[in-house]
């Protein structure tokens, strides 16, 4: 389910937040799935359940799921007025990185050949990170 990069600079916890924040955007987890427990997880993925925890606390704050004391996490269904605000969110920090990148000397044909390379990539389900 996951496949995480021991050797990246980029912490485990964030990396897992990151995973889980993709297969619940792409539909992989449904809404109200239940998530691995912390425990469960920990032990397939032989790292600290503390890590886990700290994965699964983010994403409750981020709203992409939700705890029920006793039971679990599960997926939380995201309202069109939160997608629609964390979109905004994304477009104000890509027209930063747009244009940075074109102050930088990359050229709009570059950017939208990029665009489509992530896509494709998203389309094949490869996992390879983009940063």
């Amino acid at each position: 389910m996951f496949d995480l990069d021991f050797r990246s600079r980029k912490p485990i916890y964030e990396q897992l937040v990151d995973k889980l924040k993709d297969l619940i955007i792409n539909d992989v987890l449904q809404v109200d799935e239940k998530l691995p427990s912390v425990r469960v997880l920990a032990q397939q993925l032989t790292i600290n359940p503390n890590t886990i925890q700290k994965a699964y606390r983010e994403l409750e704050v981020q709203g992409y799921i939700y705890s029920v004391k006793g039971k679990g996490s599960f997926v939380n269904a995201l309202a069109k007025s939160e997608k629609s605000e964390e979109l905004l969110k994304i477009k104000e920090q890509l027209e930063k990185l747009v244009a940075e990148a074109l102050f930088l000397g990359m050229s709009s044909s570059e950017l939208e050949l990029l665009i489509k390379e992530i896509d494709e990539s998203k389309k094949r389900g490869d996992q390879g990170d983009h940063e």
